[in-house]
């Protein structure tokens, strides 16, 4: 093996297209040329005279001993970023890429000016703010951060609570004045829900009534939608009542465009977690990002910490 002929920027090369499983979207992500990707990695595999990958037209994957070198490299590549943050940490402000991920939704109508927020005290950080619903794999699409509302399965990630998120039952003054105003949970099955389709047991409420009882009833509607910002639209709009996240519709509260309904009877609320892949967790702009989300998502409608 010619020692000399593995640098870091090949490593890196190696390890983005081992993790997202294609050279064209490793060269999107760095900004170079497809050509170049190839060459860093036909240089790799000369250096340590093994094939690293397998090529097929449709996917590249790794060989037995390109994922033992993946292991490796990841730690390595770790322990540089650590030590070079380390250094600038000792005589300059941090500065670098902080790829964060968020609910779609809840990154349009908040998250995005928190990000505004966090530039102006750290002017040298960049952020790459990707809005999907979509449970993505941090290490495979290379994202440090990911904001994720509901129950999270296992997971090798790790993972720091931001709250709850509080919900609450939502319809437009001109679709009550003209369907009535619900009085009771019953009164709901007479109504034109807007439904989430994507989200599983969106077909029933549970509200639980102030003297504590809980009540489950049949949830439906013509119009069913995939995404918070939809909802909210068909709400404003009269097309039928549901729950929502306060967060979702605090304006459109305040402003009377929707009123709340069943006031005294709750819904569950949701979790929000911060996921964070583990060997990035010790990077200093990294930590300045966790520390101030868990910090400021609080100032969030509707968002309460665990207690």
């Amino acid at each position: 093996m010619d020692e000399s002929e593995v640098t870091l920027d090949r490593m890196r090369t190696f390890v983005r297209v081992a993790e997202r499983g294609s050279l064209s979207a490793v060269a999107r992500d760095m900004r170079i040329g497809q050509s170049s990707v190839t060459r860093h990695l036909n240089e790799l595999e000369r250096a340590v005279g093994v094939a690293l990958l397998s090529r097929t037209t449709r996917r590249v994957t790794l060989t037995e001993e390109g994922h033992r070198y993946y292991l490796q490299a990841v730690q390595i590549l770790r322990l540089v970023a650590e030590a070079s943050d380390e250094a600038r940490r000792a005589g300059a402000a941090s500065s670098g890429l902080v790829r964060l991920s968020c609910t779609a939704a809840l990154g349009v109508r908040h998250i995005g000016r928190l990000i505004h927020r966090f530039q102006d005290r750290h002017p040298e950080i960049e952020v790459d703010l990707g809005l999907t619903d979509e449970r993505i794999d941090l290490v495979r699409e290379g994202v440090d951060l990911a904001i994720r509302l509901g129950t999270l399965g296992d997971s090798r990630l790790k993972l720091r609570s931001l709250g709850r998120s509080r919900r609450i039952l939502v319809a437009s003054p001109g679709y009550l004045d003209r369907r009535g105003r619900p009085q009771t949970p019953a009164d709901l099955e007479r109504h034109e829900g807007i439904r989430m389709f994507n989200i599983a047991g969106s077909e029933r409420l549970t509200l639980e009534g102030p003297d504590g009882t809980t009540r489950v009833v049949p949830f439906g509607g013509r119009l069913r939608v995939d995404h918070g910002l939809a909802a909210r639209e068909a709400y404003r709009a009269g097309r039928g009542l549901g729950p929502a996240h306060l967060w979702l519709v605090d304006d459109l509260l305040t402003d009377g465009q929707l009123e709340r309904i069943l006031p005294d009877h709750a819904l569950p609320s949701v979790p929000l977690s911060l996921l964070i892949a583990p060997e990035r967790a010790r990077i200093a702009r990294i930590r300045l990002m966790v520390e101030f989300l868990a910090q400021e998502v609080a100032s969030i409608p509707g968002i309460e910490r665990e207690r």
